[in-house]
């Protein structure tokens, strides 16, 4: 596997007072010919995040449109989002479009922490709050902070692979963030089935942002991840043949950062798609996406 990478496509620039910098988590939906429109999550000048969006040709390799205003912004100090809304993909459910989302929140000076919220994606530009409180909040199989959910329809249900903290602090002084797997037959009510992508203390034990592909070949995922020797995100690349027996193959991953510019120091928040036989990955790099994403096609054998 390797990618080539295509360059940053988006270069952010101030779009509103909630909209100031980065360009975090970016989701593609496909509208016409070549054309996605990719929301991302941006920040306002007290690192809170809020969704914007952009229309790209993936073709000519071009912004060709910039939305003009937030799409949804962070909640109330006594919601489950008041400091930031983080998204995950996009997917089908009761006649729907939903967006799942990381909600932040940092209450009464304490450590930050996280619930799984759900928008309505309306017209592919009206985002509403689905329900209005946490979509899977933490309880008792995670009962510190949940991330970054990804789901699919398969087999005649619902796959989610989410974020879960298992402690904030482990000997390395990194955190053990990893990613388990749940199951619901509606799309409304899941079942948790524990730890998914297998992890080790020192190697990759902080990770974010699964993206989940199914092929021929079996289950492809990208996430970011920390290792805990002080290097900054990674992506890296777990396979599975059904989907539950997952096996890392960090060094096939085939992208790194680069030797300079925007991505050098930093790569991370992976959104793989395909399109007419190609297969891309949006990406963010240096500072968690803070000037843009990037766009990579895999090389075909």
């Amino acid at each position: 596997m390797k990618w080539e990478k295509l360059g940053k496509i988006y270069h952010f620039e101030k779009i509103d007072e909630n909209l100031i910098s980065h360009a975090s988590n970016p989701l593609a939906k496909y509208l016409t010919n070549d054309i996605f429109r990719v929301f991302f999550s941006g920040r306002n000048a007290n690192n809170k995040s809020s969704v914007g969006y952009v229309d790209i040709d993936i073709q000519a390799l071009k912004v060709i449109n910039v939305g003009s205003k937030t799409l949804f912004r962070y909640g109330e100090y006594e919601s489950f989002y008041s400091h930031g809304v983080s998204i995950g993909n996009l997917y089908s459910a009761n006649g729907s479009n939903y967006i799942l989302f990381m909600g932040w929140q940092i209450k009464n000076k304490e450590h930050w922490r996280g619930d799984i919220g759900r928008l309505r994606l309306d017209n592919s530009e009206r985002m509403i709050l689905n329900p209005k409180k946490a979509f899977m909040s933490s309880d008792q199989v995670d009962p510190i902070s949940l991330s970054y959910p990804w789901v699919i329809y398969d087999e005649g249900h619902y796959k989610m692979w989410y974020g879960s903290t298992v402690a904030w602090k482990t000997e390395n002084k990194e955190m053990l963030h990893v990613i388990k797997y749940a199951t619901s037959d509606d799309g409304e009510y899941w079942e948790k089935h524990g730890l998914a992508i297998p992890f080790e203390l020192g190697v990759a034990q902080a990770f974010s942002r699964p993206c989940v592909i199914k092929d021929s070949n079996g289950y492809h995922m990208w996430f970011s991840y920390r290792s805990g020797n002080g290097m900054s995100y990674r992506i890296g690349y777990s396979h599975s043949f059904d989907g539950l027996k997952w096996k890392n193959k960090l060094d096939e991953v085939g992208i790194d950062v680069s030797k300079s510019g925007w991505d050098s120091e930093m790569i991370c928040y992976p959104f793989v798609f395909d399109h007419k036989g190609k297969r891309y990955m949006l990406y963010n790099g240096n500072d968690y996406g803070k000037t843009g994403f990037g766009l990579a096609v895999l090389e075909q054998d």
